[in-house]
């Protein structure tokens, strides 16, 4: 039979025991309200999705430019009369000329033409670079003719380094390629020497 100095003792640590599992509890809780507000998104993921204003005053003739807009790469250029020139020639080459399948977003009525552009501004190129097969991004191809990986007709456009899709210099996709699609053309606007990706006359994306 225990005396009662041993119960005593036993009576001291289950105290010590109960307090060090409550102040555990709560050191516990202070660690995870910290933890779980890291979910919530920052300042920065907010905005994303929001219109990006590009400024194109030094944008060339035949040069181009990538700015990221929702995460994804967009081409900006500015295609010569020569550039141009290839899009109608490619017309006959390409699975959907009039880019009447879209990919992952509708297209913009004022771009349903042939330059897939503005009319105003025909010769400004804008558009998501994805490839619409597994999602790489091609890499820009604008001189004609034969060179690796490509036809000896080539007009001028783009190659998928993944899988060699190839779109012309209006980013519609060659037929007999894996790409099923056209690339997507993002709603814009230009005013001055600003584009905005993302908004337009019928507001934001």
């Amino acid at each position: 039979m225990r005396d009662k100095e041993d119960e005593r003792v036993d009576g001291s640590r289950r105290t010590w025991l109960i307090a060090t599992t409550v102040a555990g509890g709560i050191g516990g809780v202070a660690t995870v309200v910290p933890f779980v507000s890291s979910f919530a998104p920052s300042e920065k993921a907010k905005a994303a999705g929001a219109p990006v204003e590009v400024d194109i005053s030094n944008l060339k003739p035949g040069d181009m430019m990538t700015v990221a807009w929702r995460g994804k790469p967009v081409w900006i250029i500015n295609r010569t009369d020569k550039m141009l020139a290839d899009v109608q020639k490619a017309d006959k080459e390409v699975a959907d000329p009039q880019s009447k399948n879209p990919f992952s977003m509708p297209e913009p009525d004022y771009t349903k033409n042939e330059f897939r552009s503005r009319p105003d501004h025909k010769n400004l190129f804008v558009a998501v670079a994805v490839c619409t097969h597994l999602g790489c991004t091609p890499t820009p191809r604008f001189q004609e003719g034969a060179q690796p990986n490509l036809p000896d007709d080539w007009p001028g456009g783009f190659l998928c380094p993944c899988h060699g899709s190839t779109y012309d210099m209006a980013g519609r996709v060659f037929k007999n390629k894996p790409a099923p699609q056209n690339l997507d053309i993002p709603p814009y606007m230009i005013t001055g020497n600003t584009l905005v990706i993302g908004k337009d006359e019928k507001g934001e994306a």
